[in-house]
């Protein structure tokens, strides 16, 4: 039993949003991550800042002075005016170190009338005054971007070359760069160029900067890739949506139908038609369409023939109680034999009638389990038509010939041909069952005398089953009424209850099953006059191989 409930986002609606969510989540966050774009934006910074330091130094070392001895040595005064100046074009922190590492001017003091006054950049506004993106996108940077691995920056108090390492690399006549992070989360990148004259070590040019400036754009950037993102994921919901309910809707309601089907047969479902979808939906729609119309013929199918045996049981039965009524009141002998006779024949036709319906009701099952095999077709009618001229024992018994064709209609003799030449897919007992049913008939009608002609053909690929007799004929317009069940048009002076009507019903199901086709027809001579009946069975071959 279906179990769906009502008011709910199906499970296969959700597995579609999720695969694609999923999937451009996994997209937003290759985006988001923005490496490259950031390392590049930091390296040009850092080589903005080595340009700059390698023009200031260059500056300082010919503008320096010399000492008592001659030899070339930095000008306090005119480097602090020079630094100060240079730098600010920059917007960089500059340091200026002497060859023994002592600090000699920072851009961040101003020295007036002998006064020092620290310069230090206006703070930045407070995380209240922050708005929400910018503090969202700040955390973006902290998580794509962690910085707990680099070491932390502080001035040092005594101003030395000693307390950091790339101005010390600088004094020993090789450019430096370093990065750190500040006490607030912010990466400091620092350069340190050699001041040197006369390629004589006269100190150490170090600036530095702060990467607000990358964090900011990143920042922006990834702000930019969330906008689209929500649109993007806007856009891939409602598309998700509607191809889900494209698929859950229609399967939904196909799956309604067939519960309907299942709890009540009787009642005509109405399986929704979508061929035109021209997917596998529709073809599941045009399945269950198919199937169900084929359950429906089934089901009218045993209610006729439920209602048909019905009234070929009621007949015998109430012959033989009339006959039984009568017979208790008669006291003449010639009387009473004449309906014991009328007694045993009813007995006799529902017997008959008994083991044909039990035969038709089994033989679907039988089919339906049974495996196409390959099939002597001409060894099986050899042996038929021997058992046929065999158990023909009257005088009046028609003669049996059995002709062997190729598809050109040429004559063969069956001792050469019957070697498994021709194959039909199907069990022998049942494809036995039809030949016989056929010959029956024929016989049943040939006239004293007659012929009862089996010709199998080889049709390339198909074989070909004809039966003929010189009979009277079938009536006009009875040529598919003679394979409806109980159907029956019997020779004068037959036995009465001899045949049920169910043969070539049976016959017909026996060669659809097996694919194949059935029909009726007269044979008519020169001048169109009915000579005889002719039957006409077709079946697909199969190699040994197959």
């Amino acid at each position: 039993m279906l179990n769906r409930a009502k008011h709910r986002i199906s499970p296969l609606t959700l597995r579609v949003l999720a695969i694609n969510v999923l999937a451009l989540a996994l997209l937003l966050a290759g985006f988001l991550y923005l490496d490259q774009y950031r390392e590049g934006l930091i390296e040009a910074k850092i080589e903005a800042l080595t340009t700059n330091g390698t023009i200031i130094a260059g500056a300082l070392g010919e503008a320096a002075g010399d000492d008592p001895l001659g030899l070339p040595v930095l000008n306090p005064r005119a480097a602090r005016t020079m630094v100060r100046r240079l730098v600010s074009l920059t917007g960089a922190r500059a340091r200026l170190f002497d060859d023994h590492g002592r600090i000699l001017a920072d851009s961040r003091i101003l020295i007036s009338s002998g006064r020092e006054v620290v310069a230090r950049p206006l703070d930045g506004p407070t995380d209240d005054n922050r708005s929400l993106q910018r503090r969202f996108g700040d955390w973006l940077g902290h998580v794509f971007h962690p910085r707990h691995n680099l070491p932390l920056y502080k001035d040092d108090d005594r101003q030395t070359a000693a307390s950091y390492g790339e101005a010390r690399q600088a004094l020993e006549g090789d450019s430096a760069q370093s990065r750190r992070v500040s006490i607030d989360g912010e990466v400091i990148v620092s350069v340190a160029i050699p001041v040197q004259r006369f390629k004589k070590i006269l100190g150490a040019l170090m600036l530095s900067a702060g990467t607000a400036d990358v964090e900011r754009a990143v920042a922006e950037a990834r702000l930019a890739i969330l906008g689209v993102f929500f649109v993007a994921l806007g856009v891939t919901v409602m598309l998700s949506l509607y191809l889900a309910a494209s698929i859950v809707r229609p399967l939904h309601h196909l799956a309604e139908a067939a519960e309907t089907v299942r709890q009540h047969p009787g009642q005509r479902a109405n399986i929704p038609d979508l061929s035109r979808r021209g997917d596998e939906i529709g073809d599941l729609s045009g399945a269950l369409l198919e199937m169900t119309s084929a359950l429906y013929q089934r089901l009218d199918a045993i209610e006729g023939f439920a209602a048909d045996v019905a009234h070929e049981i009621r007949n015998p039965l109430t012959s033989i109680k009339s006959a039984v009524e009568v017979l208790e009141m008669s006291e003449d002998k010639e009387a009473q034999a004449r309906l014991l006779a009328i007694i045993n024949d009813d007995i006799r036709r529902l017997d008959r009638l008994i083991g044909d319906i039990s035969d038709a009701s089994r033989l679907d099952a039988e089919l339906a389990r049974s495996e196409p095999k390959p099939l002597d077709l001409i060894g099986l009618c050899e042996t038929l038509i021997d058992i046929a001229r065999t158990t023909s024992t009257e005088a009046d018994a028609p003669d049996f010939e059995l002709v062997i064709e190729n598809e050109l209609g040429v004559t063969a003799t069956s001792t050469l041909t019957s070697a498994g030449v021709l194959m039909g897919p199907g069990m022998a007992d049942r494809l036995g069952q039809v030949v016989r049913n056929l010959l029956d008939n024929a016989v049943s009608f040939s006239p004293e005398g007659g012929v009862v002609r089996l010709r199998v053909i080889d049709a390339g690929s198909e074989a070909k089953l004809i039966i003929e007799d010189d009979g009277p004929g079938i009536p006009d317009g009875k040529f598919d009424a003679v394979f409806e069940r109980f159907y029956s048009e019997r020779p004068s002076g037959e036995d009465f209850g001899v045949h049920s009507g169910l043969g070539l019903s049976i016959s017909e199901q026996i060669v659809k099953a097996h694919d194949g086709t059935i029909t009726a027809a007269n044979r008519t001579d020169a001048d169109d006059n009915v000579i005889g009946a002719r039957f006409e069975v077709h079946l697909p071959k199969i190699s040994a191989g197959d």
